[in-house]
């Protein structure tokens, strides 16, 4: 499907308009099913839709037991469907929560591990300005709509799964969703994303042990104590040349 539409709008400028195209970013609304039953439904930019899913139910723990990703049916129209073939699994009856995100954005409520995050990554404040200089020349759909939101998962040299999706959450979980797939391993990697860290954003990171997480934007509070507490590196507000370390700041050297 496609991420972008283009539309006739009027442009003004001073005293002056125009008709002019323009390109506007999509939106679709995806309902998720495991053996038919409806467990979720969100927006999303109808890009990796089988990273997204993949993302969300593993990161969320919304099945227990073994599944195969590729018994997962997925169907576009004026929605996105997508159903998982699950044998011999149960769902879980997590209280779904609206999160803080853009989007219709989802998680669902569960218990965070407790133990610290042992990783010995680490990286010079330069080696992360040029990584975030990549991350932001990869974020092609931002710039012709201005209207998404872009993760990637990076090594420290080189990014190695992006995503972008019109909510924040979404992208976390594409990529996620895609290193799951490709068997990636999350020690010693750093989640890139593009808007502000909040609690869920922390909590989808912390599930997997990234160690680092960093953002041009801003954390929020319950974020910084949950990277305190998994002992995962917060950094944000990562421009050309500054950055602001929040927890657990030996990892940035």
């Amino acid at each position: 499907m496609h991420a972008s539409v283009k539309r006739t709008i009027i442009k003004l400028s001073g005293d002056s308009q125009k008709e002019t195209e323009d390109i506007i970013a999509s939106e679709k609304r995806i309902r998720i099913s495991i053996n038919n039953k409806e467990i979720v439904s969100l927006h999303c930019t109808p890009l990796m839709i089988r990273e997204l899913v993949v993302g969300m139910i593993m990161t969320e723990g919304i099945i227990k037991g073994e599944w195969c990703t590729d018994r997962m049916s997925i169907e576009y129209g004026d929605e996105i469907n997508v159903d998982i073939t699950a044998e011999d699994v149960s769902i879980s009856e997590k209280k779904m929560i609206i999160t803080s995100g853009c989007a219709g954005g989802v998680t669902f409520e569960r218990k965070m591990p407790e133990e610290m995050i042992k990783d010995d990554l680490r990286i010079t404040p330069e080696s992360l300005y040029a990584v975030f200089r990549e991350f932001h020349d990869r974020s092609e759909l931002y710039h012709i709509t201005g209207c998404v939101h872009s993760a990637a998962l990076s090594d420290g040299k080189n990014i190695i799964a992006f995503a972008e999706d019109i909510g924040r959450h979404n992208a976390i979980d594409k990529v996620i969703g895609y290193a799951l797939l490709e068997g990636i391993d999350f020690s010693g990697k750093i989640m890139l994303a593009s808007g502000r860290l909040s609690s869920e954003m922390a909590s989808k990171c912390s599930v997997w042990g990234i160690p680092v997480i960093a953002s041009r934007t801003a954390p929020t509070d319950k974020a910084v104590e949950i990277a305190e507490k998994r002992g995962m590196t917060l950094v944000g507000f990562v421009r050309s040349n500054r950055l602001n370390i929040y927890s657990h700041p030996q990892r940035i050297q």
